[in-house]
């Protein structure tokens, strides 16, 4: 599962204390060699220089290689197994799988490099949901559960109500979960996720593009599990969704750019489910030359007329009112609207 299971690798180096995600740099030409064989960035050609909450936001592989090898194997699989994959997660539902590892004394210098960006591994959904739950709530880690209450059929009352489980506390720091948080919404505002951004609101999440495997053991060309997990608020988070689509045909084979998209549909859907509340406080998005940009409406209240209109360079003015200085102003100052839209101000 490339790219979603990098969120563990960048947690637990955080947590031993082996990077600077602000001001440690990385130079991706663009692969890595390991052992004799190289290892690609999706990126041909590579990043170049970027801080490694850049190679978050890039999800670049070559990154990540490095962070596993300060790792080292059983840091990086004592994180694995802290986080619930390699076993059962315990939900209720019948079939649940263990996914696949690599038994640590076979773990090589390869295996290490691959694990640490997701490729060679194979894991449930649901576990990915249960770890990445963990890592951005405070590294609190719980049992998952479909449902919720037994009632009966014709009176409705409740006979048997289920309840959150925790199961440990303390898999990683406090201080850890808010830095990947804060780099997981920077992926979003910044990055490959950027597909996912909902104006208003505040997303985190990492994008994942996973090579299938057929039946022969060998990777399948051009046929990928394209994936996205996300969560809100990212500061405060509520929500975890985890979308995956299989082999899709005819569209450019990236996470960030089939699953992120779905992702912030149905993120914008539980928006008004669950009455969440708009957050300005959020990471500004980085927009492509082909995205409609949004911009914040500045106060211009108690402005002259003329100092307004300059401080509102970009948007469409108009004014009602015959004085010179500016009483009111719709939309409100702090707004997010598209770029170039109308602005009215009210004239004392």
């Amino acid at each position: 599962m490339v790219g979603t299971f990098k969120i563990l690798t960048l947690a637990a180096a955080i947590n031993e204390g082996l990077v600077n995600i602000f001001e440690e740099h990385y130079y991706d030409s663009g692969k890595i060699n390991v052992s004799g064989t190289t290892l690609h960035c999706w990126k041909a050609g590579g990043h170049g220089e970027q801080t490694f909450l850049q190679v978050v936001e890039n999800s670049c592989n070559p990154g990540f290689v490095v962070l596993g090898n300060r790792l080292g194997k059983e840091k990086l699989f004592h994180y694995i197994d802290e986080l619930g994959f390699g076993r059962k997660t315990g939900i209720d539902l019948n079939g649940e799988s263990k996914g696949i590892l690599f038994d640590l004394d076979k773990v090589g210098p390869l295996e290490l490099a691959t694990t640490a960006f997701g490729q060679g591994v194979s894991v449930t959904a649901i576990q990915q949901v249960s770890s990445v739950s963990t890592i951005i709530n405070d590294g609190k880690m719980y049992t998952p559960y479909i449902v919720k209450s037994i009632s009966e059929k014709d009176t409705g009352v409740v006979l048997e109500e289920f309840k959150p489980v925790l199961k440990k506390e303390n898999v990683i720091s406090k201080e850890t979960s808010s830095l990947v948080r804060y780099a997981l919404e920077s992926v979003v505002a910044n990055g490959s996720g950027h597909n996912a951004y909902i104006e208003g609101y505040r997303v985190g999440g990492k994008t994942g593009t996973a090579q299938k495997v057929g039946s022969d053991g060998r990777y399948m060309v051009g046929n990928y599990v394209l994936s996205f997990i996300g969560f809100m608020p990212a500061d405060d988070p509520q929500l975890v969704i985890y979308i995956a689509i299989d082999g899709a045909k005819g569209v450019t084979q990236y996470g960030g750019t089939v699953s992120a998209p779905i992702a912030a549909e149905v993120l914008k859907s539980a928006i008004n489910l669950y009455n969440i509340k708009g957050d300005s406080e959020g990471l500004p998005k980085e927009y492509l030359w082909y995205e409609t940009k949004y911009v914040t409406v500045p106060d211009v209240v108690n402005m002259t007329k003329k100092e307004a209109i300059k401080n509102l360079n970009g948007f469409q003015v108009e004014y009602s009112g015959v004085g010179d200085n500016v009483v009111e102003i719709s939309p409100k100052a702090g707004t997010r609207v598209k770029e170039g839209s109308i602005v009215k101000l009210l004239l004392n």
